[in-house]
């Protein structure tokens, strides 16, 4: 009864998060009108958000993650000094580096999605230290 108890409440719970989660807005699933609609995002964090909400769950997520670290870069790149340039690469590595003895094309996803958090990451506390006017 106690097991029952707890997978209703999981379902519930996972069922409650599909609702919420955003979904598409490209005109379809194809590779360019995703890319397009993340390019056409008016900064890093909305990118992610699409990113998330049209991701593949595959290889293909790897171009998707691209523009979205493309967008987020633009925030921060210019600012970063060389001990800076080198962390945000260190970061980066580590993403490749951490599913590299992985096989099947999810780890790929998964590794386009750590690089483009970090990206995210750069760019929001470059737009924190720039303050309110940069956004």
């Amino acid at each position: 009864m106690r097991l029952r108890s707890c997978l209703a409440g999981l379902a519930l719970a996972l069922w409650g998060s599909a609702a919420y989660a955003e979904e598409c807005p490209a005109k379809s699933t194809s590779m360019e009108d995703i890319v397009a609609v993340l390019n056409a995002a008016p900064g890093c964090d909305r990118a992610m958000k699409l990113f998330e909400a049209c991701a593949y769950g595959a290889s293909g997520d790897v171009q998707f993650g691209e523009a979205v670290e493309k967008k987020c870069e633009a925030d921060f790149a210019g600012q970063l000094k060389p001990p800076q340039k080198l962390s945000y690469q260190r970061a980066l590595g580590a993403c490749d580096r951490k599913y590299r003895n992985r096989s099947g094309t999810m780890y790929i996803s998964a590794t386009a999605f750590c690089r483009a958090k970090v990206a995210q990451r750069y760019s929001q506390r470059a737009l924190k230290a720039a303050g309110p006017k940069a956004r």
